[in-house]
């Protein structure tokens, strides 16, 4: 037979151990929990930064893509004095070298503009829109009202946003 004293010290020793389980599974506990709340933090963070890294490679890109259109803007009324020149050149100067050259020029900033980003607007037969045209006059046409018949000067955009707007006549 164990001794009372014995049988007391032996209760208190497993009061003890559980107490200290208890403690231990309650502090691992407490560090599963601050680990999954600083995984989900750094997973929001990560998230967060993926997002601030797209959203700075936009900004990028757009300000590459428009940061050239003033100087565009300028060259415009060049590109347009070129296809003016082709338009009207004469019958007898066609073969020309001069001819060609200005016909070459002419193709190299058509393809400076599409290399850009920059596109002529589509008028002939399009329908009237304030947003990417601009009416200089109306003509009785049999065209349907509202409808482009002549382009008076080209319009251009550069992506979708209008860098100048086509002056155009519309039939009433």
């Amino acid at each position: 037979m164990k001794n009372p004293k014995d049988k007391k010290i032996e209760e208190e020793t497993e009061e003890i151990k559980d107490r200290k389980i208890s403690e231990l599974e309650a502090q691992i506990q407490s560090a599963e929990k601050a680990a999954e709340e600083n995984l989900a933090g750094w997973q929001r963070a990560k998230a967060d930064f993926v997002n601030y890294k797209k959203d700075q490679e936009k900004m990028f890109s757009d300000f590459r893509r428009y940061a050239n259109e003033d100087m565009i803007i300028a060259l415009l009324p060049t590109v347009d004095s070129f296809a003016l020149a082709t338009k009207h050149l004469p019958e007898e100067l066609k073969d020309s070298d001069w001819a060609k050259g200005v016909i070459c020029i002419k193709g190299m900033f058509e393809n400076f503009l599409k290399e850009t980003g920059v596109s002529e607007i589509k008028t002939l037969g399009e329908k009237f829109d304030p947003n990417i045209f601009e009416a200089v006059g109306e003509e009785e046409s049999e065209s349907e009202s509202g409808t482009v018949i002549e382009e008076v000067q080209r319009g251009y955009k550069m992506g979708d946003k209008v860098i100048r707007a086509a002056k155009v006549k519309v039939a009433k």
